[in-house]
C-alpha cells in the first residue's frame, strides 16, 4: 500500500460502557499526548456526543498511512490502551478513513 498524497483522517467512533468513561479517558489521553510529537502526525480532536456522554468520536489526521499501520499503532505508549480497549466498549470501535475534499 503506498502512502497517500495528502493527509488522511481516521474517524473512530467509540461506544463506551457508561461506568468506564473515566477509565477510557485515563487510557486514551496519554496516547493523544504522546502521538502529537510523532513526525507524521497532523492533528487530533476528541469529540463527545452531548446527548450520550459515553459516545466518543476521535479524528486523527496523519500524513502517511503505511507509517500509521506499521509504526504508530505499535508504539509502546499505545500498549495499555490497546490491551484494555475491548473491556471498555459496548461494541467494537468503528474506523473510517477520510480525505479532504474541501477546506475553508
Amino acid at each position: 500500500m503506498s502512502s497517500p498524497t495528502q493527509p488522511e483522517t481516521y474517524v473512530i467512533t467509540f461506544h463506551v460502557f457508561p461506568d468506564q468513561v473515566s477509565r477510557f479517558r485515563a487510557l486514551l489521553d496519554p496516547v493523544l499526548d504522546a502521538m502529537r510529537h510523532e513526525q507524521t502526525f497532523v492533528r487530533s480532536t476528541l469529540h463527545v456526543d452531548p446527548e450520550r456522554r459515553n459516545v466518543f468520536q476521535l479524528h486523527e489526521t496523519w500524513t502517511d498511512r503505511e507509517n500509521v499501520l506499521n509504526v504508530q499503532l505499535n508504539r509502546p505508549y499505545r500498549a495499555a490502551w490497546h490491551e484494555n480497549l475491548d473491556a471498555l466498549l459496548v461494541e467494537p470501535r468503528h474506523v473510517a478513513i477520510w480525505t479532504v475534499a474541501r477546506s475553508d
